[in-house]
């Protein structure tokens, strides 16, 4: 009967070890701790240049969603919650920065060539009153 006994222990070890449930669940655990990792790596990467004040207004959804992130333990405060979300938002959104940049580039071009314009009028109206009052003096 000791033998038996023996036996099914061994058993029993050997099931719990073989469990794909157990293995299953063992495996979901590791991946959540590398995500966290990695999740980790980024924010802080992204909060780590963070130099400018911003003061915003958001809506009651928006603050909801940033307590959430505060109290899910993975930003410190609201404030580096949504430094980390508009970060990710402009980094989705590259496109249509790059396509903005690109205009604003174009319209910088344009306000030289207004400046220039308007300064070579000025100059030459300043020659042509110069030139009128020093006429009327003679």
């Amino acid at each position: 009967m000791k033998d038996n006994k023996t036996e099914n222990e061994g058993s029993d070890k050997k099931n719990k070890k073989r469990n794909p449930l157990d293995e299953f669940g063992a495996h979901v655990e590791k991946i959540a701790i590398k995500t966290a990792e990695s999740l980790r790596k980024v924010v802080d990467k992204a909060l780590s240049s963070r130099n400018t004040v911003l003061t915003i207004r958001v809506n009651d959804d928006c603050n909801e969603k940033l307590n959430m992130l505060v109290e899910a333990g993975l930003f410190k405060s609201r404030s580096e919650s949504a430094a980390f979300l508009i970060q990710e938002g402009i980094g989705v959104q590259k496109e249509i920065f790059t396509k903005i940049t690109g205009k604003l580039k174009k319209m910088e071009k344009i306000r030289e060539e207004l400046k220039t314009i308007v300064k070579n009028e000025m100059d030459k109206s300043a020659k042509e009153s110069s030139k009128k009052t020093t006429g009327e003096k003679k």
